[in-house]
């Protein structure tokens, strides 16, 4: 029998994973977001269940918090968002186009498409990154356990190297996080 959950115990595992990221690829991946916002260029997210909230999560803090912040406008974009899109793409295509399928219809070359993606091998997040970069966006995945596909297919990768789902996702969350302070110019605060 394993032991018993403690928060203590929850709260070390975040110290412990927090001292296995590779903090440069994360600071790559905030500087990815701020140079497509710095350009004017869409930013475009994804995902799948809790990904799907973190992509949407990610959206609702940059377009709101940045223009807040310093009067500028995000040109965010959550695919999530849309049932109508999402079920239409599953209907009558396939569940895995249901990404690909809306960025066919606004997808600039120069655009950021941000995959978020537990394991990384979502086949409708991989395919939405895979027509981005054949279509001249920049990529990033934000994954988990080993990475998955996404980690091997995108441009570029934040790696939680965690195979707990829960932390991945909250390690995710704290990524969206980071960007939106780097785009705020705000102060870390205890």
């Amino acid at each position: 029998m394993s032991a018993s959950f403690t928060v203590a115990g929850y709260l070390d595992a975040h110290s412990h994973l927090a001292g296995k990221l590779d903090l440069e690829a994360v600071q790559t991946g905030v500087d990815v977001v701020r140079a497509a916002f710095e350009a004017g260029r869409q930013i475009i997210t994804c995902g799948n269940g809790g990904s799907a909230y973190a992509a949407s999560h990610f959206i609702t803090d940059w377009n709101k918090m940045v223009n807040l912040a310093t009067g500028r406008k995000c040109r965010g974009m959550s695919l999530c968002d849309n049932i109508g899109l999402v079920t239409a793409f599953a209907n009558d295509a396939a569940f895995d186009e249901i990404f690909a399928g809306q960025l066919r219809a606004i997808l600039e070359p120069g655009d950021l498409v941000i995959a978020v993606s537990g394991s990384g091998n979502s086949p409708n997040v991989v395919r939405a990154v895979e027509y981005a970069n054949a279509h001249g966006a920049e990529t990033l995945a934000v994954v988990g356990y080993d990475g998955g596909r996404l980690k091997q297919t995108a441009k570029h990768a934040v790696w939680i190297p965690s195979f707990d789902m829960q932390l991945c996702e909250e390690f995710h969350l704290m990524f969206g996080h980071m960007v939106m302070k780097a785009l705020c110019g705000a102060r870390i605060e205890d």
